[in-house]
């Protein structure tokens, strides 16, 4: 074999070789494309700050959103009621009150979810007030830095909560839209509180601190919590260390202004 040709024949193994790699790790690839995040993961549609500037457009259905949580928070297209998911189940509570199983081909602008997997339970009783339970949630949090779902299981001597009624383009600001909230007080219930803590350097990207829906166990009432009494239930939390984002690929986000702190717009949109 003379020299030339054995460096041809080198060369061809070698591309050979390249191409079969190649061909491998874009298996790989698509492969992992195709599973999504790992489990232990917060999956978020969007931006907290794109939302306050009434960016309410769908992005990802509620089929889709389904393969990366089995709990979680969120809102609809158009900014049409609260989202609570809850055992794999995304449930839309309208402005009018009323709890609906939202189709998978619904959309979302905005949405949290994640797999639980409960790393504490620790059984909860007579809690006055919202405010307290924040109280219990801080003991609870060993590392501020961290994601942690929640869910609380349990009877409510009081709940008030409050949806958001579907908006019409050119959409207003959702502090706006939050003026005129319908608010629901239910008594004596019994239902489940989910969400989540989400850490301080997280500000304009989700809601730092936080985030808890609520509905009923007959899943005919509920939406965002803005007050509630806890005579007795039990308390689940997992801490989540990976965080996943999808962004919207529209013209108006591309437009958006996301370097302004919204620190007070959210206060008003999340009391």
């Amino acid at each position: 074999m003379t020299r030339h040709l054995y460096h041809v024949i080198a060369a061809m193994l070698l591309a050979a070789l390249l191409a079969l790699a190649g061909c491998a790790q874009a298996g790989k690839s698509e492969k992992l494309r195709e599973a999504g995040p790992p489990e232990d993961t917060v999956f978020q549609v969007s931006t907290i700050n794109a939302l306050l500037q009434g960016l309410y457009d769908g992005e990802v259905t509620c089929g889709e959103l389904k393969k990366h949580g089995d709990l979680g928070v969120g809102t609809f297209d158009g900014l049409d009621g609260e989202m609570v998911v809850v055992d794999g189940i995304i449930l839309q509570v309208k402005a009018d009150g009323k709890v609906l199983p939202a189709p998978d081909g619904e959309k979302t602008p905005f949405a949290a979810v994640t797999f639980f997997s409960s790393d504490r339970t620790q059984q909860v009783k007579e809690l006055a007030d919202y405010s307290h339970l924040q109280r219990l949630l801080d003991g609870l949090i060993a590392n501020r830095n961290m994601f942690y779902a929640i869910r609380i299981d349990g009877t409510f001597p009081y709940v008030k909560t409050r949806s958001v009624p579907e908006q019409a383009k050119p959409y207003p600001p959702l502090a706006e839209v939050t003026k005129n909230q319908p608010v629901f007080e239910m008594r004596n219930v019994r239902g489940s509180v989910v969400g989540f803590y989400c850490p301080p350097y997280i500000e304009g990207l989700n809601v730092p601190g936080y985030h808890l829906h609520f509905v009923t166990e007959d899943r005919r009432q509920g939406g965002h919590l803005l007050e509630c009494s806890l005579q007795e239930g039990t308390l689940q939390m997992d801490q989540t260390r990976g965080f996943y984002m999808t962004l919207p690929a529209g013209s108006d986000f591309a437009k958006a202004d996301l370097t302004t702190g919204r620190t007070e717009e959210l206060k008003k949109a999340e009391s």
